[in-house]
């Protein structure tokens, strides 16, 4: 019987698809923090941090998957 300790088995990770679904996540999830930030207290533009840090890691995702892509 073989155990599957022993499997010498390497995930097929496809940074593309990694980058479109961290993509897909930012798109549904910014809009609705401004939604919340909307109708409720709108007195300090909180979500502008969300936005800006997360942005700033999707675009270092994508320079990671799509410009400095490894050989």
């Amino acid at each position: 019987m073989r155990h599957l300790a022993n499997e010498h088995t390497v995930a097929q990770i496809n940074p593309k698809k990694g980058f479109r679904i961290h993509l897909l996540v930012f798109a549904l999830t910014i809009p609705a923090l401004w939604l919340i930030w909307f109708f409720t207290d709108r007195n300090y533009l909180w979500p502008l941090w969300q936005t800006a840090a997360w942005g700033t890691g999707l675009l270092f995702h994508y320079l990671g998957v799509f410009v400095l892509k490894r050989k």
